[in-house]
């Protein structure tokens, strides 16, 4: 008989539903949600009211962000989830294992190089584990591309071209939140990027050697508006008359969740969700472009734009015995009203559109059918959480379970990418932190 597992979460945005919702339907009766701890109790308070109203569950006890270690002593925990603002996940993943927990967090597992360290430290000295929530490998196409590479369609991997545009919904949507300062979120290239190095990294079995990038801000921002002429009078764009014909504008009054998760804690912490993404301050870029040698010899040519026409990826695999290649439109729904974003999710699937295809060396190339999923972040999520959560998950050959090592790899692309964007010079990303080979989720041992 399996024990049941007691879970607190830290961090109660938006983020955090997909977590409170497997714990208290799915997993309910192989895991208990112990708690929350949030600097805002308005939002605490809103995940016990959906709780009550559509699960007539009791309210979970809520703590303060200050009264941390006072959660970890009443609740006892054994799992504590990290769904914080990126630049804070390092102080709750280190404490909590001090006191005991293990921890899983949202990517990206931190922003910068000391607080790599911090968490480096804390798990050498308490032997507590790190899971991150890298969910971009669960996605049943990201799967499949990984499962041919893995088969040998392309022999071995020698480089991988790779394009994501964020879309003027999608992208915009970073330049309205606290992501839009770099030294919360450090920027898309650790921030969102870090999903992306961490396919690369996972499809090629290699973690990345040398980095060089160039970055600009060239679309949003103060400046870049009145260089096309544009003015806004506006910092917000909820309940400012003057933003109703706003192309980017987001109202939070029109989403429950929004409204009740931030609108109504904004006395509270100050936190506005909804600021014009062309005011001010902006510190983080919208177009970026990254080279970066791999330890297996592979090369790497990744772009990110964050106001794109359409959402989506281009990635190619070229090897010694063929090429991969993947093309993929998303049906991004996160920002539509309640009601729209799940007619488009029922009547469009996870994406508009997707192909791959498999060329041998010497031979016909081929289609391959894309596989779909239900469930979010492209039928993602539900394969994830089931994996983090039962007793008895099904076993992964594609070894999707992300470690410390995992995340310190991915975020390390996109600090070495923030150093290049400031002093124009490649980085040896051992000179900024060494990999240990200790041993990761998955069982390997090997810095690859």
């Amino acid at each position: 008989m399996n024990q049941r597992k007691r879970y607190a979460i830290v961090g109660t945005g938006a983020r955090a539903g997909m977590f409170v919702d497997a714990l208290t339907t799915t997993y309910r009766d192989v895991a208990d949600l112990v708690a929350f701890c949030d600097l805002s109790q308005t939002r605490m308070d809103w995940y016990n009211n959906k709780l009550a109203s559509t699960l007539d569950l009791e309210p979970r006890p809520t703590y303060h962000a200050d009264q941390f270690d006072r959660m970890i002593a009443e609740t006892k925990p054994d799992t504590v989830i990290v769904a914080t603002i990126d630049c804070t996940h390092h102080a709750y993943i280190v404490r909590a294992m001090h006191l005991g927990c293990d921890v899983i967090t949202e990517k990206p597992m931190t922003t910068d190089l000391e607080k790599l360290k911090a968490i480096y430290q804390a798990i050498d000295q308490t032997g507590r584990s790190l899971r991150v929530t890298f969910n971009y490998r669960y996605a049943p196409a990201y799967t499949q591309f990984r499962e041919l590479i893995m088969n040998g369609a392309v022999g071995q991997p020698r480089l991988v071209d790779f394009s994501w545009m964020l879309d003027t919904s999608h992208g915009a949507d970073y330049f309205r939140r606290w992501h839009r300062e770099k030294e919360n979120s450090g920027g898309l290239m650790v921030h969102k990027a870090t999903h992306h190095f961490d396919l690369v990294n996972w499809w090629i079995d290699s973690y990345p050697q040398d980095v060089f990038a160039l970055g600009s801000l060239g679309f949003y921002g103060a400046q870049n508006a009145a260089d096309r002429g544009e003015s806004y009078s506006y910092s917000r764009y909820t309940g400012v008359p003057e933003a109703q014909d706003d192309p980017f504008a987001l109202f939070l009054d029109q989403q429950q969740a929004l409204q009740g998760l931030y609108l109504e804690a904004e006395a509270e912490t100050g936190y506005i969700r909804d600021r014009n993404v062309f005011g001010e301050p902006i510190t983080i870029e919208d177009t970026m472009t990254v080279n970066a040698r791999y330890r297996n010899g592979a090369l790497l040519s990744y772009s990110l734009v964050a106001y794109s026409p359409w959402e989506g990826l281009r990635v190619a695999v070229t090897g010694t015995q063929g090429r991969v290649e993947m093309d993929i439109e998303e049906n991004i729904t996160h920002l539509m009203g309640d009601g729209q974003a799940a007619d488009a999710k029922a009547s469009k699937g996870a994406f508009k559109q997707a192909r791959m295809r498999v060329f041998p060396m010497f031979e016909q190339g081929y289609e391959v059918d894309v596989p779909a999923g239900d469930g979010g972040h492209g039928g993602a999520d539900p394969v994830m959480l089931e994996q983090i959560f039962s007793p008895n998950p099904p076993p992964d050959p594609f070894h999707r379970a992300a470690s410390h090592i995992d995340g310190a790899a991915s975020v390390l692309v996109g600090i070495a990418a923030n150093q290049a964007f400031r002093t124009g010079q490649p980085v040896h990303i051992d000179d900024l932190f060494s990999l240990t080979p200790a041993q990761s989720a998955n069982g390997r041992q090997r810095v690859r």
